[in-house]
């Protein structure tokens, strides 16, 4: 069944539905109607407990954090955008977090997309998106997130979060310290219930993507990072993410650091599950060379594995950084490797290094194809991102 509830707020009318229907013991559970969470336009901040709450149009101005808890659904509509409003104060950043057991979904398409933004057009002028599963990670049995201090982790490979399509998140990262800042999309512990594809990560101050172990897949991504000396890595992982992605398209023009930066556990190289995705169709365009950081395409850190296919690089001081100690470096065995890549102004292909500094073999890491087309038209826009993302043309 469904039923809409309106408030009035001074002069003007605001709605949000609220959806319930009974499911089979086959189906995922739906949340139960009337959380007895208000939609506030000018004000939305706060924690979804239960129901479905549903953005259905136009501007709403985010003014705190906004939490989906265990049970509760949001819905954000084609064409809505959030905006978070402006803050010096490090209590109230804003942000979006969706807890274990809550669910977003976002609707957008290619001619409608949401937008996630912020009022001052400036990287890290607001938090990001941040999602937490109960899929496994190598952290230990659960952890807290970084950012959002919500708990993430489990056994539950198959976990779903919900589904985000056709989504822009711009001017992302707010950061409470060198070591603690958000990415534009967190996905921690997230699993492969959930649907992720086609969201750009536009002009933040941190990483793109960044996956925190998990099993969810995600495809059609973009990072824009074209802004001067903001941007850390456009991808990332750590702490046991077993996924993968088709169709990456990442582009940076500026002093950041690396295309993807891939890590197993630093404390404890070994750990289980073991980072293991895999990644086919990528574009990663680097800005100049001659940066003092010699940026790297990939830097894939000891402990990782993953299997990567057609590939474009472009633009970059080195393509493959591997370390490989010993006994925890995969490339001779096969399960850290590129096929179909094509350079395209990179200085150095693949270099390798232990984690006493000492050099390593890289000897297969990867097979060279210039037909490899990266994301579907080598350094240039794919087709795919046509109409919903920005600053690729």
């Amino acid at each position: 069944m469904k039923k809409t509830f309106r408030w009035l707020m001074g002069a003007a009318a605001l709605s949000i539905t609220l959806v319930a229907s009974s499911c089979s013991d086959n189906e995922d559970p739906t949340p139960e109607p009337d959380g007895g969470f208000e939609v506030v336009r000018d004000d939305l901040k706060g924690e979804i407990t239960k129901g479905e709450v549903v953005l259905e149009s136009g501007t709403y101005k985010l003014t705190g954090k906004l939490i989906v808890k265990e049970g509760a659904k949001l819905t954000i509509k084609a064409g809505v955008t959030v905006e978070a409003t402006a803050t010096n104060e490090m209590a109230s950043v804003r942000y979006i977090g969706v807890a274990q057991g809550g669910q977003i979904d976002i609707q957008g398409t290619a001619t409608s997309p949401v937008v996630l933004t912020a009022q001052e057009h400036k990287p890290g002028a607001w938090g990001g998106l941040v999602i937490c599963g109960r899929a496994p990670i190598n952290k230990g049995a659960t952890a807290v997130s970084e950012v959002g201090e919500l708990n993430y982790g489990g056994t539950d490979v198959n976990d779903n979060s919900g589904a985000i399509k056709y989504l822009r998140i711009e001017y992302s990262g707010y950061a409470y310290n060198s070591e603690k800042e958000f990415n534009a999309l967190s996905l921690f512990g997230v699993g492969s219930g959930t649907t992720i594809e086609y969201v750009q990560a536009f002009e933040g101050s941190d990483d793109g993507f960044e996956w925190f172990g998990g099993t969810v897949k995600a495809n059609n991504l973009v990072v824009t990072n074209k802004l001067a000396d903001v941007g850390d890595d456009l991808f990332d992982w750590t702490e046991g993410w077993v996924g993968g992605g088709e169709n990456w398209y990442g582009i940076r023009t500026n002093a950041g650091n690396r295309g993807i930066e891939a890590d197993n556990n630093s404390e404890n190289h070994l750990a289980d599950p073991i980072s293991n995705p895999t990644i086919k169709n990528v574009t990663l365009i680097g800005g100049s060379q001659d940066k003092s950081s010699e940026p790297q395409a990939l830097k894939l850190r000891v402990g990782t594995k993953g299997t990567f296919d057609n590939l474009v690089l472009s633009n970059w001081a080195t393509g493959f950084d591997v370390e490989n100690d010993e006994g925890i470096g995969y490339v001779g065995e096969g399960s850290l490797k590129a096929t179909r890549v094509k350079f395209d102004n990179v200085t150095t292909k693949a270099k390798g290094k232990k984690t006493d500094g000492s050099s390593a073999n890289v000897d297969g890491v990867f097979t060279e194809d210039a037909s490899a087309t990266g994301a579907g038209a080598g350094t240039a826009k794919p087709e795919w991102a046509n109409n919903w993302t920005v600053g690729l043309d």
